[in-house]
């Protein structure tokens, strides 16, 4: 996870400062980091103690964060869902979707996610876990980057090459497992591959055990807006396996949910 550092905002009379410290807060608590203390949080915001303890101390009034009972130490409170849920209980596409993701997951077996570009990353909106053994957990909301992610080159396979090379370039293109491509080439050459049949892949690049097949979601103006995708365990499926049977399903579902959202 990289850090939650401010970057400078563009000069404008409007800008809140107040909030983007409110909001630098609550973004520094992810996985790696659930609870921490004030030092802490200076280091990952960039604040200054007294800017970084005034606005704890007013996320704590109005219910974002607390203290935990044993440790002290700030944590996030449930109120902060109520931020992520007004966004995918009033998200269209979400709601478009969420049919068409149960018949993939139950006609595959496996489970399907609806995923959407931030940055240079993918964000979990919504998915449909099936009963069977899935190797990691990836909940909605969670952020997984584009250049070594099935969902993610599905989504850029609709980008001109010049953008998805500045997309790559502007990436850290970390080596997640011993198999993760991290050669801009090598990724343009199997974006390139998605345009040809219609679906992306990754075995093992993300997570060791998981695969991914994806497929990208347009509008009516052919524009990528999503991506959907399958989630086969290597315990469970070969790659060879997975692209011949999953991907069909995976571009059907994509291609309905595209359908659906240009009329």
């Amino acid at each position: 996870m990289t850090s939650t550092t401010r970057q400078p905002p563009a000069a404008s009379s409007l800008f809140n400062q107040s909030l983007e410290k409110g909001l630098a807060v609550l973004r520094a608590f992810d996985a790696a980091h659930r609870t921490l203390t004030l030092a802490e949080l200076v280091t990952l915001t960039g604040m200054s103690k007294g800017s970084a303890q005034r606005t704890v101390h007013t996320l704590q009034q109005l219910g974002y964060v607390g203290k935990h009972p044993q440790t002290r130490r700030f944590q996030l409170l449930p109120r902060v869902i109520e931020i992520g849920f007004n966004y995918l209980a009033a998200h269209p596409l979400i709601r478009v979707a969420n049919p068409y993701l149960s018949q993939l997951a139950n006609a595959s077996g496996e489970t399907a996610s609806l995923t959407e570009p931030v940055g240079l990353d993918m964000v979990y909106v919504a998915q449909l876990v099936t009963s069977k053994f899935i190797p990691v957990h990836t909940p909605v909301g969670m952020r997984i980057p584009m250049y070594c992610t099935s969902s993610g080159r599905a989504w850029l396979s609709a980008l001109p090459d010049a953008q998805v090379r500045a997309v790559l370039e502007a990436s850290t293109r970390v080596a997640r497992t011993p198999y993760t491509l991290t050669d801009v080439d090598a990724i343009l050459a199997r974006v390139a591959a998605c345009r040809q049949v219609g679906y992306a892949s990754n075995c093992e690049e993300l997570f060791l055990g998981d695969m991914g097949i994806g497929a990208p979601i347009l509008d009516s103006n052919g524009q990528a807006v999503a991506a959907v995708h399958l989630s086969p365990p290597t315990s469970r499926w070969t790659i060879e396996e997975a692209q011949r049977k999953l991907s069909p399903m995976v571009i059907e579902c994509a291609r309905a949910i595209s359908q659906s959202i240009a009329h």
